[in-house]
């Protein structure tokens, strides 16, 4: 992974992009692909939309979101203290005692999340598991006046926006689902040969993939591609409590995980698979029974059907503010999905045959 590669990667993991909220991470996407894109557009999603070789008849869509879980205020009440809704899914537990940024119009609000503490519960209330509304958001307002001066109810909210390098060439912070994905697909884009480009290549930054897939279905309808690649993250086996027998043999430094199953058209698969082995870039296989809630799902059903694939990034403890993934992984995954492109031209064919099991 270069240095500027990297920078870029460090500078989205460090700024916010709740879903819904994507815009101060989506500036510096465009900002980024402009270097080497020769189409830069952002529609009324929110989507950013990277393209080379725009005019070639055949188009390959690539996408990965750049929303993050967080939280959004619903309630402040006469204390000064901030009740909350979830912006994505979350297990609360993961949210007790996070320091937090409440994001506004006039910038950034520091905060911590509060519960009742441990010595005051109950029998029963410590059996519990705890609700959303069970927290609240401690900005140090004396009451609700000068909370609601420094807050507006539907303000978004992160955890605390983190990176850090663990050994081994991994790194943690709050915000790999998905920024690590959408990072490949700028990345993928950057380094297809021009030489060997045969067809037109998008990259889609896609929005709000967190609550229903929304970017990612408008910008496939926009597009109408032949093809479909999203990259996203997928859990891993490699860490305690996880079974393998459950979700597969999946893990970190072991290279991207290429989706198997419904969802995922054949031809797609195989041609991955094989770019894969020519190449000598490592990847692992990914078995889904049925299709999983990636903008994978939405590219594959656009108007009358897009050969749809998934390249998943491995990563540990998802949706939480410690997630664990492989720079490593990221940067074979940015390869694999180049080099797909580049072996692409307009009489490729994707079409399901008995041969392609």
């Amino acid at each position: 992974m270069d240095t500027k590669s990297k920078e870029f990667l460090k500078k989205v993991l460090l700024t916010p992009s709740p879903t819904g909220f994507e815009q101060p991470v989506q500036e510096l996407v465009r900002e980024y692909a402009r270097d080497f894109a020769e189409f830069v557009e952002t529609d009324v999603m929110g989507n950013v939309i990277a393209g080379r070789n725009v005019d070639a008849p055949i188009r390959v869509m690539l996408s990965g979101h750049c929303d993050q879980i967080g939280l959004s205020v619903q309630f402040i009440d006469d204390n000064g203290y901030l009740y909350v809704i979830p912006l994505g899914g979350w297990d609360v537990q993961n949210l007790i005692g996070q320091h937090v940024t409440v994001w506004t119009k006039n910038g950034a609000v520091p905060g911590v999340i509060g519960k009742k503490p441990i010595h005051l519960l109950d029998a029963e209330e410590r059996k519990a598991v705890p609700k959303m509304s069970d927290i609240w958001v401690d900005i140090g307002a004396k009451d609700k006046a000068e909370a609601s001066e420094a807050v507006r109810v539907g303000d978004a909210i992160t955890v605390q926006m983190t990176y850090s390098e663990l050994k081994n060439d991994l790194i943690a912070a709050s915000a790999t689902d998905d920024k690590a994905g959408m990072w490949v697909v700028m990345e993928a884009l950057r380094r297809i040969d021009g030489s060997k480009l045969k067809v037109a290549a998008y990259a889609v930054s896609s929005t709000q993939e967190e609550v229903g897939l929304r970017g990612a279905t408008t910008a496939a309808f926009r597009l109408d591609p032949h093809v479909g690649i999203a990259v996203d993250v997928t859990f891993t086996s490699d860490c305690p409590t996880i079974d393998s027998k459950k979700i597969g043999d999946i893990r970190v430094n072991k290279g991207p995980a290429i989706g198997r199953g419904p969802n995922f058209n054949p031809a797609v698969v195989e041609k991955l698979v094989q770019i894969g082995d020519e190449q000598n870039i490592p990847y692992q296989l990914n078995p889904s029974g049925s299709p999983p809630g990636t903008d994978a799902r939405a590219i594959q059903m656009t108007r009358s059907g897009v050969a749809t694939g998934l390249v998943s990034i491995p990563n540990r403890y998802m949706h939480s503010p410690v997630e664990v993934v492989s720079l490593a992984d990221m940067d074979a995954c940015a390869d694999l999905l180049a080099r797909f492109i580049e072996s692409l031209d307009e009489n490729s064919d994707f079409i399901p045959k008995a041969s392609d099991h």
